[in-house]
């Protein structure tokens, strides 16, 4: 008979915890949109949102948030972390419509004693008065104990008699942080699992840190300790070195330990991205799960054992996380790299071809550049000398472009042996391009598929006089489509992928 598997509820702390990441700093907004990808799109199980009392400003932001979670059916899984000061923070959070209040209570006598300058008992008795507060006020109380690791280290005793006195108060959680990342996961598995014996009637939660990069290993002892609920954060945001992250810990969960859980992973990335551009903190490449890096093949002999049976794939295929495997092209890059570039591209070339256009890649990758599927249908041209379709060909093309004024363009094209000439105009040079191109293509009935996406960028340490590239994604009847066009001036990169994508369709018309 099988055993259903154990929900472990996930806690994201990345709003109050994450945001004490050195120079990161949310506008209301950006909490609002961050807090609704966490529990609308991600599905997180509950949020920490800010501390109380922080400013005026603070406490309107998560006022919005809680409003729109009562709106959305999200009541009850805003968190704010409060502070032992008997009514304000508890006040705090009831004016922004909050309700539940994360207490930081001192877990270890050192913090107690010399933070604090008091004993268990003055320090247990201004809890309990906080306590009694919130409660009857229709809180839900929670309690932190900070520095709890150092303090289960050097003094257990004081653990135990400050949990004796709070067991019975009402309490929903008992949140044990390894405050300053200190513990190993044999430490962390000894000492949960006596709390967790010792008090099995209460509900523990762990909040890891990451200084010694052992937060997931950390979290995998806890849960096998019988911890059901975990803090992290997303991008493993936090102080110094950060929390235990959110995708890593998910998807470890599940599938090293058969946990069930409610984060649904086709967001995982999505949200990264948020939270990286709101943060300003840059995810590494290579970071599991989420970098840009971590779905790529380099090596050639790991793209020929895919092409033979997926040799070289895991549980951690891109799909789960909606992403697509990719195949780098360099000097590494042996036959099956390139084929299953051309598959992607939809191209199809001769063994004598692809080896002539291999040996140009390993060229290129000896002088550190870097080559992408972009880059392939370029290098396939030059290397055999082909034209791309020409049923479309740019004769002429004058942009004029006027800080606060209307650009325009002239331009004289050829279409199947007819040449044109036709002018726009526009909001920017490449608009205005659109606008005389469409008058022309009108004649020959087609017109421009729906522009999705539209990229500009030059080389990485790249100076002013450098190439631009840019990559436009059109809907070609709800199959998106990517162009590309090089060129010094960015409009004509843009105008160059135009002309690509009408060429090609054009082409598949003939």
């Amino acid at each position: 008979m099988s055993t259903q598997p154990r929900h472990i509820q996930l806690m994201d702390t990345t709003l109050r915890d994450g945001e004490q990441t050195q120079g990161v700093s949310y506008s209301p907004d950006e909490k609002l949109n961050i807090a609704k990808a966490l529990l609308q799109s991600l599905g997180v199980d509950r949020i920490e949102v800010a501390s109380a009392r922080v400013s005026e400003g603070e406490q309107q932001g998560v006022k919005r948030i809680n409003d729109w979670a009562r709106d959305e059916g999200f009541d009850g899984r805003i968190e704010v972390l409060g502070f032992v000061d008997h009514t304000l923070s508890v006040d705090w959070i009831l004016e922004s419509g909050g309700s539940v209040i994360n207490l930081l209570t001192k877990g270890s006598e050192k913090h107690c004693r010399d933070q604090l300058g008091k004993t268990l008992q003055q320090h247990t008795d201004d809890i309990l008065k906080t306590v009694d507060y919130a409660l009857g006020k229709g809180l839900t109380v929670n309690v932190y104990l900070e520095d709890w690791s150092n303090g289960y280290r050097d003094n257990r005793e004081y653990v135990f008699a400050l949990m004796d006195s709070l067991q019975r108060t009402g309490i929903n959680h008992f949140m044990l942080p390894d405050t300053l990342g200190v513990m190993s996961p044999e430490e962390v598995f000894d000492s949960l699992s006596d709390m967790s014996n010792r008090y099995p009637e209460l509900h523990f939660d762990f909040h890891p840190h990451n200084d010694y990069g052992l937060a997931t290993a950390n979290v995998m002892a806890a849960v096998r300790a019988g911890i059901n609920s975990i803090h992290c954060t997303v991008n493993c945001l936090g102080e110094r070195a950060g929390n235990a992250s959110l995708a890593q810990v998910s998807v470890v969960l599940r599938d090293k330990m058969n946990m069930e859980l409610s984060i649904d992973e086709s967001h995982l990335v999505r949200t990264s991205n948020i939270v990286e551009n709101f943060s300003g903190k840059r995810v590494s490449a290579n970071t599991p799960i989420i970098g840009t890096d971590v779905f790529t093949q380099t090596a050639g002999i790991h793209a020929d054992g895919d092409q033979k049976g997926g040799l070289y794939k895991s549980k951690l295929v891109p799909e789960r996380f909606s992403r697509i495997h990719s195949y780098a092209l360099g000097k590494m890059s042996g036959k099956a790299s390139l084929k299953k570039n051309l598959e992607l591209l939809e191209l199809d070339l001769s063994e004598e071809n692809q080896k002539k256009v291999l040996a140009r890649i390993v060229k290129l990758g000896d002088s550190k550049q870097t080559i992408t599927t972009d880059d392939l249908p370029f290098i396939i041209a030059d290397v055999l000398e082909s034209k791309n379709y020409q049923h479309i060909k740019l004769l002429n093309c004058t942009i004029t472009s006027g800080f606060d004024l209307e650009s325009t363009v002239s331009l004289r094209v050829d279409v199947k042996g007819n040449h044109h000439i036709a002018s726009g105009c526009g909001n920017g040079g490449f608009d205005a391009f659109i606008d005389a191109i469409n008058k022309v293509m009108k004649l020959h009935d087609y017109s421009l598929p729906a522009l999705v996406d539209y990229e500009v960028r030059i080389p990485k340490g790249g100076h002013t006089s450098a190439l631009t590239e840019c990559v436009i994604t059109w809907d070609c009847d709800n199959n998106n489509r990517k162009t590309r066009g090089v060129h010094s001036n960015q409009v004509f990169a843009a105008i160059l992928a135009a002309l690509r994508i009408i060429n090609i369709q054009l082409h598949e018309q003939s």
